[in-house]
């Protein structure tokens, strides 16, 4: 193994101090001495280490650190408590042994990223966007499979918000399960929800979509990812939760982005609860160059940064018209036919990266209104944006669009009408300020008027951080635009604003 081959290592700050021993060497045999006298600073690794290497090549090595002879037959090693004086002679390993040493998980994670030690049912981790928190849920399940043996019943849950994330995130994304596995790796059958290890253990996935479908499996583990973002999130939880009954201890891990909602608050409350923290910046070896200094720049100090970033549960701003508990309450399953339904887009303003808000609500006899979804589109052009718009329109059976057209006109109108040339198109103009258009539609949540057909995480971030001076990161809050739209249209008709023509 030469020093370049070696330069893979360098992912992290374990890594970096096993390559920096090569890069002051001028050949292996010297490079071998300067990782032993590196490790001198991980002898915590100690046994880990040796679990990787061969018996044979312990022998040849001297590993010393952190074992001892046991009394009974004066031949094998047991580990016992890191803080000895000997060190490892790693002089003797062969290339392929220190290729694996360069592939424990063990050596190279954070301490953060490794699971928690004593009695705990949840183990939590709160993380800002890219800080390796998934890398750690994945890794966390792969090591409880190889762990179980050769052959195991060990059943596991993933539980993503949606079942394209699970794959997308849990399973095929760079972190997930399906890449990190160095040895033992899984075979995804898709289209049975499902990964299958060779020894025999068996991850099912779910989504907070379905959580009636929790309903009669059960598992030894649980893998919950971005649990604060859920649909339904409670109902999901406690499915998972009855389900979680086989062996002496059933565990789970759930790593997320941190938002104020109440699962999320009794979650950490919980005494059987081992919580994680990781901020975005911990995990800065293995972000592209650039991309903290330009989030810091436009997101630093700001209440969408410390979350997304720093990791922190930030609570309701104090100016908001909405809050996230009363958002709580108002969640129901929509049973009966609804009289009037609506679609309501709001235009993006600004380049590639802009949302268009697209919010579907409709009215029952009882003149309560329901948001039914919260179809926005990200970074999109016109003719992706206006497909989604008609897509909403079909999927809801909808009897009319709502489109504003202070940012584009009658070319709005237009685009949605070369995707669907009869589309019922009635076009709004604001004219007045974003807050005051709100302010009626907060009196109606207030009054009781408005319910929520499930929940939509995006939206209501908006909703409960928007003030006076709108968004506290600035940006315009285009999901709540449309959501203003949608409910002006169906409950507020004949105001004075917004005025809204051709209904």
């Amino acid at each position: 193994m030469t020093p370049k081959s070696l330069g893979r290592l360098a992912r992290d700050r374990a890594a970096k101090r096993l390559t920096s021993a090569f890069a002051m060497a001028g050949d292996l045999q010297a490079g071998l001495v300067g990782i032993s006298e590196t490790l001198q600073t991980t002898v915590a690794h100690g046994t880990a280490l040796q679990e990787q290497a061969s018996p044979e090549t312990r022998a040849q090595a001297g590993f010393s650190i952190g074992t001892e002879r046991d009394g009974r037959d004066g031949r094998r090693d047991r580990p016992v408590s890191a803080g000895r004086s000997d060190v490892f002679d790693l002089t003797g390993l062969t290339a392929a042994d220190l290729a694996c040493l360069a592939r424990d998980w063990r050596l190279l994670a954070r301490p953060e990223q490794l699971p928690p030690e004593g009695d705990w049912r949840h183990w939590l981790i709160l993380g800002g966007r890219g800080s390796g928190k998934t890398r750690a849920g994945a890794e966390w399940v792969q090591a409880e499979v190889q762990a179980a043996g050769r052959r195991t019943d060990l059943r596991i849950a993933l539980v993503a918000e949606t079942l394209g994330d699970a794959r997308e995130v849990m399973i095929d994304g760079a972190s997930g399960l399906a890449r990190i596995a160095r040895r033992m790796r899984p075979v995804v059958e898709i289209s049975r929800r499902r990964l299958v290890w060779p020894n025999g253990a068996i991850a099912q996935i779910f989504s907070s979509e379905d959580p009636e479908s929790l309903r009669g499996p059960q598992f030894h583990l649980a893998w919950c990812d971005e649990l604060a973002k859920w649909k339904h999130a409670d109902e999901t939880f406690d499915m998972l939760q009855f389900a979680l009954r086989l062996g002496e201890k059933p565990r789970q891990v759930v790593t997320t982005t941190p938002r104020p909602v109440p699962l999320l608050k009794r979650l950490m409350a919980d005494e059987a609860t081992r919580l994680t923290r990781i901020a975005t910046a911990a995990n800065a070896a293995h972000l592209a160059p650039g991309f903290l200094q330009a989030l810091a720049a436009r997101y630093g100090g700001t209440r969408l940064g410390r979350q997304e970033l720093d990791g922190e549960l930030i609570e309701d701003r104090p100016d908001a018209l909405w809050k996230r508990g009363r958002l709580d309450e108002i969640v129901v399953k929509l049973a009966e036919p609804l009289r009037r339904i609506v679609v309501a887009v709001d235009p993006p303003a600004g380049g590639a990266q802009a949302c268009c808000g697209i919010v579907v609500a409709g009215l029952k006899d009882n003149g309560q209104a329901v948001v039914l979804s919260d179809c926005s589109v990200e970074g999109t052009g016109p003719a992706t944006w206006a497909r989604a718009v008609v897509s909403a329109y079909r999927r809801f059976e909808a009897d009319r669009v709502v489109a504003e057209v202070n940012q584009g006109g009658d070319m709005v109108k237009s685009v949605l009408e070369s995707v669907e040339a009869r589309l019922p198109v009635t076009t709004v103009r604001a004219t007045r300020g974003k807050f005051l258009r709100a302010e009626p539609v907060a009196a109606l949540y207030e009054q009781g008027r408005v319910l929520h057909a499930g929940r939509f995480s995006a939206l209501e971030d908006q909703m409960c951080d928007f003030g006076v001076d709108g968004l506290s990161n600035g940006r315009s809050p285009d999901r709540l635009d449309a959501l203003v739209w949608a409910l002006t249209a169906l409950m507020l008709e004949g105001g004075a604003e917004p005025r809204i023509r051709g209904v």
